[in-house]
Formats: C-alpha cells, structure tokens, sequence
C-alpha cells in the first residue's frame, strides 16, 4: 500500500518518539468494515457504520496522530469516531484515550474493573504503578456481556479478566458478502513477567480471574481472528498474505483455537510452579 505524504510523515514522527513500543504500520481492511489502523505491534481497530465510527484502542497519546493519518488515508473522517473502546487499561491501550476523546467527542466505554485506572490516568493498576497518563472521563462502565449498539453493528463485552482487572475481549459479526463470520479480538490472556498469581495482596483474585477468562475464551465462536497486539494473532505474516490471497488469511479459527489453548497452558504452567514455591 503506497501512504500519502503528510501520512508517512506523522509515521516517521511516532516511529521516532521514545514513548512510542514501535514503528508505524499501514493501515488495512481487515474484513467487511473492519479495518486496522494501529502500529506494527499496538493493535487499534476501526470498525465504521453509516452512524459514526467505533475504534479499539487508543495507543499511546503520540499515536493518536497515526491512528487520525490512518484513519483519513482510508477515506474515514475522525470526526465520525462516535465511541472509543478499549482492550485493557496498560498505557499502550489507553494512554491515548484522552486525546483522542478530545478531538472526536467520541463517548468512552469501559469494563469495569478498569474504569477507574482510565479516568485517573493510570492510578490503581496492578503491577505498573508508576505508569502515568492524561485522564480520560468515562461515559459507560460496562459489565459482562453487555452490548455496544452503533449503526447497526453490535459489540458484545466478555469479561477476561486477570491481565488487567477490566481486561476486556471484544466479540461481534461482520458481513463478509452473504455470509456472517464471527469476530473475536482479544484482550489478553499473558501472565505478564512479575505478576503473580498466588498470595497477591493487591489484586487476591487474579488467578481466578484468569482462570474463568479462559474459560470465556476457550468458548467463544471465532472466524476472525484479532488481538490487541499484532503478535497475538500473527498480523505481520497475514498482512504480506493478503496482498494476493484467495481466502483472507484473517479469517483463522485455528489459530484463534491453539493460541488461546497455548496461553491457557501457559497460565496454568505458571499457578502450578508458583504454588509449588509457597
């Protein structure tokens, strides 16, 4: 995909920035109205309706100038942004959320359990406690299951706690032609380095947080496969894919499958050596 100009430019601007995880990566269609407009690693998700636009993830505040490029280069206005989701509230989901609020209007919905870490900028995460961002004000808190409704698009909320305490996965249908594929993008299922799961007095249910994530995930219908970062879902590979493919390499129920059931070993892997040491 050839970028326009003023795009390659706000590209190499973030690409450049030392608060930045990684480099810029072209926005795509991923399936039907779904389209990716995040960094190489960062994923952020745009899905557009006749409404307005709903986008997952705001990246880091100096992304949200790529995630408008990208949005733009695609034929998209910002100014449709109507709602602003999230995966889980890390800096490199959310630490753009205020922002990009800010330049769209949009409305904020958050899972609870990390509504008051966005609202706060930052304050009362686990783990990460010197991590720090602009506040962002949250229109809705959500609960498990409830749904985002915007121009006829309807977005379910699964709690998948444990990564963060609102870790959130998101699930809808897409019209791909004449048929419906369900999609799936994933909040996070990683046992992060220093979290731990047995005796935590900060957060005591992270173990069993997890566990029932993975039991939400391990039932959840998926053709689409997506995540919150990149790697999760192998974007990288299917994107050079999808220059000639036939069949759209996004489209990935076993690999939805054999990552979740990898990281579930994963987490179980991690419990059983950590209780084995108490």
């Amino acid at each position: 995909m050839k970028l326009p100009l003023y795009l390659t430019s706000i590209m190499l601007t973030v690409s450049l920035s030392p608060v930045a995880a990684d480099e810029a990566f072209p926005p795509h269609r991923i399936v039907g109205n779904i389209y990716y407009v995040g960094s190489r690693d960062i994923s952020s998700f745009l899905i557009t309706t006749d409404k307005g636009h709903i986008v997952i993830n705001s990246g880091f505040e100096e992304t949200v100038p790529l995630i408008r490029g990208s949005i733009e280069s695609l034929g998209f206005r910002m100014s449709d942004v109507k709602v602003l989701l999230e995966s889980h509230a890390h800096s490199d989901h959310v630490a753009g959320h205020g922002l990009l609020q800010e330049l769209t209007g949009a409305k904020v919905f958050v899972l609870s359990g990390d509504e008051e870490v966005i609202q706060s900028g930052g304050k009362g995460q686990y783990l990460y406690t010197d991590s720090r961002w602009q506040p962002c004000p949250v229109d809705r808190v959500l609960q498990d299951g409830e749904k985002v409704k915007l121009g006829g698009e309807t977005l379910i909320a699964r709690r998948t706690a444990g990564h963060t305490r609102g870790c959130t996965t998101w699930t809808w249908q897409v019209a791909d032609g004449d048929r419906r594929l369900n999609v799936v993008v994933v909040g996070s299922p990683n046992v992060n380095p220093g979290y731990e799961l047995v005796g935590n007095k900060d957060y005591p249910q992270i173990a069993d947080d997890f566990a029932q994530g993975f039991g939400i995930l391990k039932k959840l219908p998926c053709d689409v496969f997506l995540g919150a970062h990149g790697k999760y879902y192998g974007m990288l590979a299917k994107y050079e894919r999808l220059k000639n493919a036939k069949v759209n390499p996004f489209i990935d129920p076993s690999g939805y499958r054999d990552y979740i059931s990898e990281r579930d070993e994963a987490f179980r892997s991690k419990l059983a050596e950590e209780r084995a040491g108490k």
